[in-house]
């Protein structure tokens, strides 16, 4: 299953046997607080009432007599307690207890019997009472009145003493909702009383409003007013003190009825007529810690054939109204549609049918969004009686009386990527495993095995460029606020291929307008959101363009012979050194595979450069974080990025058992080899594109396994176009390792023409062959020449010092010899000295020998 549903709660364990043990009622017991009555076989009528902030879950039962009893279950402490019992057959709408346990909130009404007389007080049928029950006293009337009421405690955020002044909030299904201030205080010692209780302050929260939720977990009060047939939407946070704001108001594009009336998250409501859910529309609003806010829509159903849900990412300026086709006209829904918060992700479920996670932080493209059908394993996964997503991840199935935390399942989503055959789904699952954290190193070695079985089973996207950037994303955003807007998420940028079963249109929407100017926690984060889509356009995603310039510019710089301020390269440098200092003091188990052996100054540049660059852009657009811990990320990053190549060169490597040293150059290659050869070649596409840097070592070792592995033909056609680079190093070792056979000197000089000038000259100099030699004496001549005017005749040596009797080679060589006695200083090759005219006479003289074939 996608998803994991873990127990926090159930009525029938963590109840049941407290109430069997419960055999006798105290005969003390009375109308203003017995202990729980003997159930009988009444075990039905036990049922959750309320979740409070604090976990605490709030149930009550009828006994044999009708007795109306309520308890509590300590999620803590995992004991029940009793809290009051009524001694008269009524049927319980709401109950909410305080946070010190001294008093209950209830409201009640007769149960339906025919002919049944109204007891509770003459015209009405809700009663709305407060009880004392520390210890059990008093009990005040707060509404008696014909339309139902529910009530809620507010729960302080800091629950370290008693407070002396409690809050509870009232709703009326007359629309209305006011807000009552109960002091208590203490007398006799432990005995809590409300003081005052004949006249308790009230003040009105929010009128003519025809939907409400409650956050029990961040103390905000959602809902809809109507105003002149506009559905406006506004969120009210009640704060430590008590107090509330109006946080913000958002008009919404949607068709609500001024009668209708609904309420989320205000206990368990069982009024409705549960089985007639799916008739009903469905509208609930989830939120996470990075600032996200989400409303989802689902209007009346109305069609066999297809299913219309819509989410309002306020936090992102746009909603999607997502048709999922629901196949033959037979498959008739008779549940309810199931929005589950799910941290990063939202999940949409219609049982028997579809199974739909939202990505809430990166909803733009389709295919980073995981959309199953048709398969019963999938479909069927969660109960099919109505599930009430609560704060956070809980879930209550109030029909069974169990309370969960709904997680993504890890295990089950790694198998179906290996079984999946969409590319849209290997996608989106992907995202999903590493969204879920926990062991990263574990997860990414089981997602690398994945890969490397799989490698060109993908055609919309490259498998090992996306793991790469989303795992190094995962690594760093969850830690910091802003992260997700400043890395990239993704590799791919668009998706046009349809997702089967389901049709998406994107509409703009209008942004919250938040009506307070001084921000904490979330709504600092909202606001950081809102303000990001309002003036951020393009993107800030951070991308290597500036990099890619940079680094080609300094490569063109050496490979000319210049280079700008030594300083500046040496900074660069040191970037470099950092992180594979970093990278090195997190990874400290032995390597099998030959990388980190040299300088490799061109990967290293790229390092250090990347590091530049990504530290300036975060310190431009991420606020109020350290400037040392920016730099931390940064190595963090660019770290990961390396060790990330690292692993899937290690899984590799060990899967086909290849020796932890260089490979030779002499002897044919392995079909291991051969295999190696491939993931190393997908790397290097994966990265090149992205201008990522690879390990100090890596195109060494691929140059090695490409000599080894291809023909010479191939093997210059990987080079011209680049997909092989020659490193001094390979180069260096190709020279020595292999003998001068006629076609390891075919393969030696196809390699040495094609080396940058600086290289080459170097190279040459460790070959000792005629061919290195006419190489040698072409660049000493190219070099004497690319300045020279000729003389007049009288200042040319006539009498040559050579007893070559070949006239043209012997002027040829006068010349160089007089261009050498006038600028020995300026031309004389560094370290050495022993080319010179003499060299290049012989050099010439071997070449054409070998020409003629003497």
């Amino acid at each position: 299953m996608a998803l994991r549903l873990v127990s926090d709660f159930d009525l029938r364990k963590d109840v049941l046997p407290w109430l069997r043990a419960q055999r006798v009622v105290s005969a003390a017991a009375g109308s203003r607080g017995g202990g729980p009555g003997v159930l009988e076989n009444n075990y039905e009528s036990l049922r959750i009432l309320n979740v409070e902030r604090n976990g605490n879950v709030i149930y009550t039962y009828k006994d044999n007599k009708g007795n109306v009893f309520f308890g509590l279950y300590d999620c803590q402490t995992r004991q029940n307690e009793h809290l009051y019992t009524f001694e008269k057959d009524l049927h319980v709408v709401s109950c909410s207890v305080n946070s010190d346990r001294t008093l209950l909130a209830a409201s009640l009404v007769h149960s339906t019997k025919e002919g049944r007389k109204n007891e509770l007080q003459p015209g009405s049928k809700c009663l709305t009472l407060l009880v004392e029950i520390h210890p059990v006293n008093n009990v005040k009337v707060l509404k008696a009145v014909d339309s139902y009421i529910w009530v809620q405690f507010l729960y302080p955020h800091v629950e370290s003493h008693p407070l002396p002044e409690n809050h509870l909030l009232l709703v009326s299904e007359e629309k209305y909702i006011e807000k009552f201030h109960i002091q208590v205080i203490q007398e006799d010692g432990s005995r809590v009383v409300i003081k005052d209780s004949g006249h308790l302050p009230r003040e009105r929260v929010a009128e003519d409003f025809v939907w409400a939720q409650w956050d029990m977990s961040e103390q905000r009060l959602y809902y809809i007013d109507l105003k002149k047939s506009r559905s406006i939407f506004k969120c009210l946070q009640f704060s430590a003190d008590e107090k509330f704001n109006l946080m913000f108001e958002a008009p919404l594009d949607i068709t609500l009825s001024d009668s209708g009336f609904k309420l989320v998250n205000f206990g368990c409501d069982d009024l409705q007529d549960q089985e007639n859910l799916s008739k009903h529309l469905t509208l609930c609003v989830f939120t996470n810690h990075t600032g996200s806010l989400c409303m989802c829509y689902s209007p009346k159903f109305d069609s066999w054939e297809k299913f219309t849900y819509s989410v309002f990412y306020f936090h992102k300026g746009h909603s999607k109204t997502f048709t999922a086709a629901l196949g033959s006209v037979d498959s008739h829904v008779t549940k309810g549609l199931t929005f589950l918060n799910l941290e990063y992700y939202l999940a949409v479920y219609l049982p028997g049918h579809f199974f739909h996670l939202l990505n809430i932080q990166h909803p733009d493209l389709i295919c980073h969004s995981l959309f199953l059908t048709g398969n019963s394993e999938v479909v069927d996964m969660l109960p099919h009686s109505p599930l009430q997503s609560l704060s956070g991840s809980l879930v209550l199935d109030w029909c069974s009386g169990k309370l969960y935390r709904a997680l993504l399942n890890q295990s089950y989503l790694l198998q179906f990527l290996w079984n999946t055959r969409l590319d849209c789904e290997k996608m989106a699952v992907l995202h999903c495993v590493l969204s879920c954290g926990g062991d990263r190193r574990f997860l990414e070695a089981k997602i690398i095995q994945w890969i490397s079985e799989n490698i060109s089973a993908c055609h919309s996207f490259d498998l090992i460029q996306e793991f790469i950037i989303a795992s190094s994303y995962w690594s760093i955003c969850p830690e910091t606020s802003n992260m997700d807007k400043l890395l990239p998420y993704s590799s791919v940028l668009t998706w046009n291929t349809e997702i089967p079963g389901i049709t998406l249109v994107t509409e703009e929407i209008a942004l919250p307008f938040m009506k307070v100017h001084s921000f904490k926690g979330y709504w600092e984060k909202l606001n950081s959101n809102l303000e990001y889509v309002k003036y951020s356009k393009p993107h800030l995603h951070y991308n290597n363009s500036m990099v890619r310039r940079e680094w080609h510019s300094l490569i063109s710089e050496e490979k000319t012979g210049r280079r700008r301020s030594m300083v500046y390269v040496k900074n660069i440098l040191d970037n470099a050194t950092k992180v594979i200092s970093n990278l090195e003091a997190r990874n400290l188990e032995p390597r099998l595979t030959p990388l980190f052996q040299e300088e490799d100054n061109h990967q290293r540049l790229l390092m250090g450069l990347m590091v530049s660059e990504l530290k300036d852009h975060l310190l431009r657009h991420l606020q109020g974080v350290e400037k040392k811990k920016i730099e931390q990320m940064v190595l963090d990053y660019v770290s990961k990025l390396l060790d990330l190549v690292c692993q899937i060169m290690e899984t590799s490597w060990r899967k086909h058992s290849l020796h932890p040293c260089v490979p030779h150059f002499s002897g044919r290659a392995s079909a291991a080899e051969f295999k190696v050869f491939h993931i190393m070649t997908r790397i290097l596409e994966a990265t090149k594109s992205l201008f990522l840097p690879l390990p100090p070592g890596f195109h060494t070792l691929h140059t090695i396994l490409g000599v080894h592995c291809l023909p010479l033909h191939n093997l210059l056609h990987y080079i011209d176009s680049g997909v092989l680079l020659l490193t001094e190093t390979a180069v260096t070792r190709l020279m020595k390792d292999l003998d001068n056979t006629e076609k390891n000197e075919k393969l030696k000089f196809s390699i040495i023409v094609r080396l940058p000038p600086l290289i080459g000259q170097k190279i040459c100099r460790l070959w000792d062959h005629p061919m290195s030699s006419n190489i040698i004496s072409r660049n000493h001549v190219k070099r004497l020449l690319q300045n020279y005017k000729k003389k007049p005749p009288s200042s040319v040596i006539h009498k040559s010092s050579f007893s070559v009797e070949f006239l043209p080679l012997n002027y040829f060589v006068e010349i160089l010899t007089d261009i050498e006695s006038s600028n020995q200083a300026l031309y004389a090759f560094e370290g050495h000295d022993n080319v010179d005219a003499k060299f290049v006479e012989e050099a010439a003289l071997k070449h054409t020998m070998m020409l003629l074939g003497l």
